[in-house]
């Protein structure tokens, strides 16, 4: 039931709450990205949602447009700099998720939505994780966000889906908004952001 109806709702009604909350949030970031690099302002993408439906994904644009000599995208790393670095590390880029979550495509709580081209690649186990709308945050990112591996976020993304509750959802909302006045788990080891997923060893 909750699952199915409550979830849902508090969803829509939250997100509607929010959106006019921090819709002068939203306007300065806005503001601040194009004074700062310019247009776009929003970095849409398509992402797979709830049973692997293609949604678009609305986030504020962090990264520079910068190439090389040969016109290819400087590595996530050089281009994310300045205000967007900033933007990044308050977690604001997410913001306009609300609107996805008003939409339907997602919910606060669930699976972070991946790139689609990692469909092909889960196993039958790692595909259960699209058996629940996709969320601004999740299990996963409350116990390593980018500094975990492939593996473990997964096996957290399918427990999530097997426990989903009300008070988990809050325990979740609760510890995310604590990793996020601490910062942690933004940049992976590695890079800036999460390496790609390559399949299953």
């Amino acid at each position: 039931m909750y699952r199915k109806f409550f979830k849902p709702l508090l969803d829509r009604i939250l997100a509607s709450i929010l959106l006019i909350l921090f819709a002068p949030v939203m306007i300065i970031v806005a503001l601040l990205i194009y004074f700062w690099d310019g247009r776009p302002i929003l970095f849409i993408q398509e992402r797979p949602g709830y049973r692997g439906k293609i949604f678009k994904i609305y986030k504020f644009r962090t990264m520079t447009n910068e190439k090389d000599a040969q016109g290819n995208l400087l590595p996530d790393e050089k281009r994310l700099k300045g205000i967007g670095k900033i933007i990044r590390t308050l977690s604001l880029d997410e913001l306009p998720q609300l609107l996805n979550i008003l939409k339907g495509d997602m919910s606060f709580v669930g699976p972070r939505p991946l790139l689609k081209e990692y469909l092909p690649l889960y196993n039958k186990e790692q595909m259960r994780r699209h058996d629940v709308k996709p969320g601004v945050t999740g299990w996963a990112q409350v116990n390593g966000r980018n500094l975990l591996d492939w593996q473990t976020r997964f096996v957290y993304d399918v427990w999530y889906v097997d426990h989903c509750s009300f008070l988990l959802d809050l325990k979740i909302l609760w510890l995310t908004f604590i990793k996020v006045l601490k910062r942690e788990g933004i940049s992976s080891q590695k890079s800036a952001t999460m390496e790609k997923f390559r399949g299953n060893p």
